[in-house]
């Protein structure tokens, strides 16, 4: 019989691996950013804005290359880069490999990556609720 591990933190909280702890809720990150994408040749360019600025580190922490690329495993076949515009209270992602060629070559239905924005703020992620203030922007 396996005995089940203590977790150091209870459902409802999320653990930083810097060992803080909150009070965790999920939202979509369309709760709290707005989205642009397209073309660059092969690859999908996938800009992600707060729509305040007291929200800008949240997706700022949130989204890491890492997470970016295990979200469109299988549609981005190549490295993620992630460049922080914080002037503008964003994150810009190029998913390389892509786009099947790009515009002109590829057979995919979104040769020129306009739904990876639209994607991308499906994405659940998990917040402090003190964090938000209010939703309303």
């Amino acid at each position: 019989m396996n005995k089940a591990t203590k977790l150091p933190f209870s459902a409802g909280q999320t653990y930083y691996p810097g060992g803080s702890y909150f009070r965790s809720m999920k939202i979509t990150l369309g709760q709290i950013a707005h989205a642009r994408s397209g073309d660059k040749g092969d690859a999908a360019n996938c800009g992600v804005i707060a729509f305040k600025e007291e929200w800008y580190p949240i997706i700022r922490d949130a989204l890491t290359t890492e997470r970016v690329a295990a979200y469109f495993k299988g549609v981005c076949l190549g490295t993620v880069e992630r460049y922080e515009i914080p002037n503008l209270w964003a994150v810009n992602f190029v998913l390389n490999n892509t786009l099947g060629g790009g515009g002109t070559v590829s057979l995919k239905l979104d040769a020129q990556g306009k739904t990876i924005a639209s994607a991308m703020l499906m994405m659940e992620i998990d917040v402090d609720p003190e964090l938000l203030g209010s939703l309303d922007h």
